[in-house]
């Protein structure tokens, strides 16, 4: 006879195996070196962490999307890194990220990403990172609690479980998503002082601009308002005030429900049989 509960496991705070996990998109192998010695040489060791990379200089095995996904799933350290190869560790080193990050915690630890530029809100963004030209540009008041990071650096708190959009694709704009994905579960971002050596200053180009409507696109549905059913309770999500009032009248949810009843019969949630 089987003893089940000598099966059953009790669930446990993890345990990760790194303290950092520095992940890449990887185009240029020569860059990509340049990189890892770069962070290496700042006390960014092999024992203590891990380096992932996608290879995707021969062909695009993932794109930004589907690959950060990838590494936010299999990284294994305590502190997952999503940067570009075209970035060097120089002013600061690992000791110098320990600290901001126990001030981050220490102050709020439902943060979830960190990073070195963002935009703070529709007029500020903050920026403390050195261009490839030399000219380094430096934030003055950090850390700041920001709505969007850049994708050059970002530092994320493996245990809050973020993921990035299923339905996005491309090489832009993956740190805003991330970031909104972070607000929708509760969780904050902040840039901080952590100054690198950046070589690309962006590139906006066509495919920026089709993702940037795909982008905007996705959250116009995905932040809609909607009637909500539980097997116990029925109520309306909006973020308007006025309106999550008013829909969550009960004559309101009654003349709703109707309107479902009469029509948006259930046969049209079914799902289909392809094969039939």
């Amino acid at each position: 006879m089987i003893d089940a509960l000598n099966l059953a496991k009790p669930i446990t705070l993890p345990v990760y195996e790194f303290e950092y996990s520095i992940c890449t998109l990887v185009t240029r192998k020569a860059e990509y070196e340049e990189m890892l010695n770069s962070f290496l040489a700042k006390g960014f060791d092999d024992k203590s962490c891990e380096y992932l990379f996608i290879d995707n200089s021969e062909k695009c095995t993932f794109e930004a999307f589907a690959g950060l996904n990838q590494f936010l799933q299999q990284a294994k350290g305590k502190y997952i890194i999503l940067c570009h190869q075209d970035i060097i560790i120089h002013d600061h080193d690992r000791e110098h990220l320990d600290a901001k990050i126990a001030e981050i915690e220490r102050n709020d630890p439902n943060w979830a990403i960190l990073a070195n530029a963002g935009g703070i809100n529709f007029k500020w963004i903050a920026t403390n990172l050195t261009q490839g030209s030399g000219n380094r540009i430096k934030e003055k008041r950090l850390p700041l609690r920001t709505k969007t990071v850049d994708e050059n650096l970002m530092i994320v708190k493996n245990g809050a479980n973020l993921a990035l959009s299923h339905d996005l694709s491309g090489f832009h704009l993956y740190g805003p998503d991330l970031c909104l994905i972070a607000d929708i579960l509760g969780y904050n971002s902040y840039i901080i002082d952590f100054n690198i050596i950046h070589k690309s200053d962006g590139n906006p180009d066509a495919s920026f601009k089709k993702l940037r409507k795909e982008y905007i696109h996705k959250y116009e549905r995905a932040l809609r308002s909607r009637f909500m059913t539980t097997t116990i309770t029925r109520y309306y999500l909006s973020g308007n005030w006025f309106t999550a009032w008013f829909y969550n009248l009960q004559p309101i949810k009654f003349f709703v429900r109707q309107y479902y009843k009469i029509f948006l019969h259930k046969k049209r949630y079914v799902l289909k049989d392809k094969d039939q």
